[in-house]
């Protein structure tokens, strides 16, 4: 059985958070969402629960991130092309997010990041299916 991964994080709105992450093309496990909770699906193995503070404060043991000064984590997801990057990201800053760091441009791996309305890090990525299956770069990946 392979191994899933469930994100946990706090967002200040979760009607505002389901919007803007649905505005990026993500769906929601109605299931395992509630008031206070939503289980927004990135695929069949991986969930980032978004909770209010209350609820993520109930299960931890420490304070919380102050995510307007702090990094608790990078996330990163993947993209299918360059142009789903740029589309996936200019989105996020259309629906509220802001810039965060400059684009990096590897040739055969591009990748640029924002920071959602509650000031979680996410970076958008796109690598050649070739270098990604451990071959040399296509060339219309490394060209300029």
């Amino acid at each position: 059985m392979a191994r899933m991964l469930f994100v946990n994080t706090y967002v200040n709105d979760v009607v505002a958070a389901k919007e803007f992450f649905g505005a990026l093309g993500f769906t929601f496990n109605d299931q395992f969402s509630d008031d206070s909770t939503i289980c927004m699906v990135v695929n069949e193995l991986t969930c980032v629960m978004l909770m209010t503070p209350d609820r993520f404060q109930g299960f931890i043991a420490d304070e919380m991130c102050d995510t307007a000064t702090a990094r608790e984590a990078l996330l990163c997801i993947s993209a299918d092309t360059r142009d789903d990057v740029d589309r996936i990201v200019e989105t996020a800053l259309e629906r509220g997010g802001t810039k965060w760091m400059e684009p990096q441009d590897h040739g055969f791996m591009y990748g640029r990041a924002f920071r959602d309305p509650d000031n979680h890090v996410w970076e958008v990525m796109w690598m050649d299916p070739a270098v990604a299956a451990g071959e040399a770069p296509a060339e219309a990946a490394t060209a300029g």
